[in-house]
């Protein structure tokens, strides 16, 4: 990789139909991933072998070809022209190699995902099965996702990160082995457990039970996914209390946790810790009801409010909305403002509950 003012090249080619070129590109020709987003559906891509990048781009329109040239200093390297034709009319790009994340403006609306209701799941990256519990993504500011690994054993997982802003994953059902950067040795997550993945903390999911399920949320929903195909994990250095751009990485194990009162008699609560290892960014917990649980209005004034129930049922009752029944494998993002109640909760609930800010 240069350490000069162009970071690397992809030759980027039209690819309409990512998953069924990619394993041209993979199988056939013996190249390998760098970069594929987004992580549910992919429709980009950035492959590389035998000295060539090549991007894969959905809306590559580029008779007779295009280079793009990733710099650290854009404007350093052309007398800050930004589009180059070459005499044989090929374009050459320079972009930034490493623009800030973007996080669209939200656009938050009451959403109910029910599982009853789901259709086929999505392949997506590392042949993990994905159901999209906000559909309409919020504006693109938020993915929620119920993913699914159905046979188990060995994941055909790589060493990668993501750009993100935030993005943390519960153990619904089953155990998933994994390592993380400076975090030790590989651990199992069994169901309950939840981590905090941190921006840009390299990772790689090893192997899973039949049937593991889990919840991952992100923001912002589309993000990019890259490979890092130069570290090896573990790193054999251990540092819990490392900073990735303003964050900590959490491991929350169920076994032993501590419970306390939720913010509703009736209900108690396990806090996962990613309130404080994001600074009050995001806060994650699973309640359970434990007594009487009153009916109690309640709205929210933050980006995002959104609950996944794990056991049990209960009827969301909201202002100018019909009752929504949810039971187990259910979801409702609530958006700001939206006075609700849970009502008719039987004695089983529990449920995930992830906002922003914390």
């Amino acid at each position: 990789m240069s350490t000069g003012p162009v970071h690397d090249a992809h030759v980027v080619l039209p690819c309409a139909d990512l998953a069924g070129t990619l394993p041209f590109f993979l199988d056939d020709l013996g190249m390998r991933v760098v970069t594929i987003w987004p992580a549910d559906h992919p429709r980009y891509a950035v492959v590389e072998g035998h000295g060539v990048r090549l991007a894969l781009d959905p809306g590559a329109e580029v008779a007779p070809g295009l280079v793009r040239l990733r710099c650290a200093e854009p404007d350093a390297v052309a007398g800050g022209r930004r589009t180059l034709t070459a005499p044989n009319g090929t374009l050459i790009e320079l972009v930034d190699a490493d623009p800030p994340v973007v996080v669209p403006p939200l656009r938050s609306g009451l959403v109910v995902s029910r599982a009853a209701e789901a259709g086929e799941d999505g392949a997506g990256r590392a042949g993990m099965r994905y159901r999209d519990l906000i559909p309409d993504r919020h504006g693109g500011r938020f993915i929620a996702s119920h993913i699914a690994i159905p046979d188990g054993g060995p994941v055909p997982d790589y060493v990668h990160f993501h750009k993100i802003r935030f993005q943390m994953i519960y153990c619904r059902t089953g155990w998933v082995k994994v390592v993380y950067e400076d975090q030790g040795e590989p651990f199992v997550m069994h169901a309950g457990d939840c981590v905090l993945q941190p921006p840009r903390i390299r990772h790689r999911v090893l192997e899973a039970s039949p049937g593991l399920e889990v919840v991952e949320l992100a923001c912002p929903a589309e993000h990019e996914t890259h490979a890092d195909a130069d570290l090896q994990l573990p790193t054999g250095h251990v540092d819990p209390a490392r900073d990735f751009e303003g964050q900590r990485f959490v491991r929350h194990v169920a076994a032993g946790a501590t419970w306390s009162p939720w913010r509703s008699s009736g209900f108690e609560a396990r806090d996962v810790g990613i309130a404080d290892a994001t600074a009050g960014l995001a806060g994650v917990r699973v309640a359970r009801r434990v007594g009487d649980a009153p009916v109690t209005d309640w709205s929210h004034q933050g980006e995002l409010l959104f609950l996944f129930v794990l056991d049990g049922s209960v009827v969301i009752r909201s202002a100018g909305h019909d009752d929504e029944r949810l039971v187990a494998g259910d979801s409702v993002s609530v958006p700001p403002g939206l006075v609700h109640s849970l009502t008719d909760v039987s004695p089983d609930l529990a449920f995930l509950e992830v906002t922003l800010p914390a």
